[in-house]
């Protein structure tokens, strides 16, 4: 029998070697086509998840497109005002600057009238007031001479009219014929009659 079937196994077909080749290149087919299969589904599971993915990231890339699309224009509007108003601001800035300039002049000219006026005033003030020390001290007859400093307070500006007018009588009455004899060189030009005139002045 192992006689046999050994030459029975031996007695193979051309066309038997054919059909076990070609079940041994479908086998072989089927393996690479399962494999490539596995390989597929995994790639295409890839691309699937990378599509999904990448349409996300567009959506929020478009959204944020929008978005900043939308801060552009915002932005720009604001520019455009903060523009118009720095303009403004400017044109108010010159003007304030103008008149800066302008008050300080009106200032300046305005202190040294007063700082004028003032000079003015203490040396008219002083005047008077030593005058007034002249009149007090003298309260009494005197000569002629004694009266050039009250005759000077006729050329202040602070000096008003009644009291000018009161020492122009004062220093003609001094200057009377009656004070000016040759003969009495004792005699007084002038009785001391200048209260008033102090009062004036003091006020």
């Amino acid at each position: 029998l192992f006689a046999v079937a050994h030459g029975t196994a031996e007695t193979v077909t051309p066309v038997q070697k054919v059909v076990q080749l070609l079940e041994g290149m479908l086998a072989k087919g089927n393996e690479e086509k399962h494999a490539e299969q596995v390989q597929f589904a995994a790639y295409k599971q890839f691309c699937d998840d990378t599509c999904v993915e990448k349409k996300r990231a567009i959506a929020e890339a478009a959204e944020k497109i929008g978005m900043l699309n939308a801060d552009i224009a915002k932005y720009t509007s604001d520019a455009q005002q903060l523009t118009t108003e720095i303009a403004g601001h400017d044109q108010d800035i010159s003007v304030w600057t103008g008149d800066k300039k302008a008050a300080t002049s009106v200032r300046e000219i305005e202190k040294a009238d007063y700082d004028a006026l003032h000079q003015d005033y203490s040396e008219s003030v002083d005047a008077i007031q030593r005058a007034v020390a002249v009149l007090k001290k003298q309260s009494h007859d005197r000569k002629q001479a004694s009266l050039v400093q009250v005759s000077s307070l006729t050329q202040l500006s602070l000096i008003p009219e009644s009291a000018r007018r009161a020492i122009d009588a004062l220093l003609q009455q001094s200057q009377s014929p009656e004070g000016l004899e040759v003969s009495a060189p004792e005699a007084y030009g002038y009785e001391f009659q200048s209260q008033g005139v102090i009062e004036m002045l003091e006020k």
